[in-house]
């Protein structure tokens, strides 16, 4: 799964974007992401509770989980009709899981903002309505050769055409796709669509470097749209995180330290886009690595199985699962077993963020 970066002209996006990507020198091995391509990165999820996990079982190696962002090309007003790098922007948006759109929320003389003025809650409601219009055009081309199959009896068309009348309906009221319910066999019906309002959202804040947490009156007018949008909010302050992604670490460090920070903001943004995309992780640990996996929130004992190796899942047996603070109350798993807390599990068995797994198999 992977989020794609958006935002209008002048918002930062392309500097978040460099700092996220930044493998300069000895760097490379520390900051949590590196570029595949001009536009794609790969970039891992921080989670202190390797850490924790490695205080009692002690690995040759620490894997972290990992997602995949994508650089989106700009957005103006008028894309849906093909202004500016419009047909680009709405074709790989329709591609990526959820939107990271980045807000300006800053004063910059020497930063020109596209509209003239910098207003956040107007470049928000201008991307939302650009998405919208766009999504309604996929569905009212789509509508014809739904109701033409449907006709001949088929269940499938029959479903796929509420759905879409469903959809209209619902972005009539200039409402996104995101905030509709909609049964799961009508959504399964339009997903090859790649509705973009139906994606979930995440607004990033780039924020002056006098306001790191984002408590002025911009980013606050932001918090306030996302919140009836039912969305969250990072601040970030883009400038800064390119500053200090172009240092070494124990540098890194001290500026941190002297802005009263423990980690760059860049690693909230990777946390907060895993979770909007429905994602969360287990743990497998053992003297060759501790590992975090990547799966659905949601994912079965097997399903998160597969995510290792299909064989897996293919011939699950069972599922041996403990919780890390087990591990941090009996140290290690040895002792967890002997004081019976080591649990088994079967097919059914639902994955909860941070288990930490055996997988039994036979194939």
């Amino acid at each position: 799964m992977e989020a794609g970066i958006v935002g209008l002209p002048n918002v930062g996006k392309s500097t978040l974007f460099n700092a996220l990507t930044s493998t300069q020198g000895a760097q490379a091995a520390n900051y949590p992401f590196c570029t595949i391509e001009p536009n794609e990165g790969i970039v891992s999820v921080p989670d202190d509770r390797l850490d924790r996990i490695t205080q009692f079982i002690h690995p040759k190696k620490v894997i972290p989980a990992i997602l995949k962002l994508v650089d989106i090309a700009g957005i103006v007003k008028g894309a849906s009709e093909g202004q500016g790098l419009g047909n680009k922007f709405l074709s790989h948006i329709r591609q990526v899981d959820a939107i990271l759109q980045v807000v300006r929320c800053f004063q910059d003389d020497d930063v020109i903002h596209v509209s003239g003025q910098v207003n956040p809650v107007a470049d928000m409601e201008t991307i939302e309505m650009e998405l919208m219009l766009a999504d309604m055009q996929t569905l009212e081309n789509a509508l014809p050769k739904a109701e033409r199959t449907a006709k001949s009896g088929d269940k499938e068309a029959k479903l796929r055409v509420s759905a879409i009348q469903r959809c209209q309906q619902h972005l009539d009221q200039d409402k996104p796709l995101r905030t509709l319910e909609m049964p799961e066999a009508e959504a399964k019906e339009i997903s090859s669509y790649g509705l973009m309002t139906a994606k979930p959202i995440l607004y990033i804040a780039n924020v002056d470097e006098n306001d790191l947490e984002g408590r002025g009156e911009l980013a606050q007018a932001v918090r306030e749209y996302a919140e009836k949008a039912g969305a969250h909010v990072v601040p970030v302050c883009a400038k800064l995180e390119a500053e200090l992604a172009e240092l070494e670490e124990p540098d890194r460090g001290e500026m941190l330290e002297s802005l009263g920070l423990h980690e760059p903001a860049l690693a909230t943004v990777a946390r907060e886009a895993y979770r909007t995309l429905g994602l969360q992780s287990y743990f497998t640990a053992g003297e060759k690595e501790v590992r975090a996996w990547t799966i659905p929130v949601g994912a079965t004992a097997p399903e998160a199985a597969g995510v290792i190796h299909s064989d897996f899942e293919r011939g699950f047996i069972r599922c041996e699962v403990y919780r890390l603070d087990e591990l941090e109350t009996y140290k290690s798993e040895k002792e967890i077993r002997n004081a019976g807390k080591l649990r088994t599990e079967g097919k059914s068995y639902v994955v909860q963020d941070g288990d930490i797994c055996h997988f039994l198999f036979n194939v």
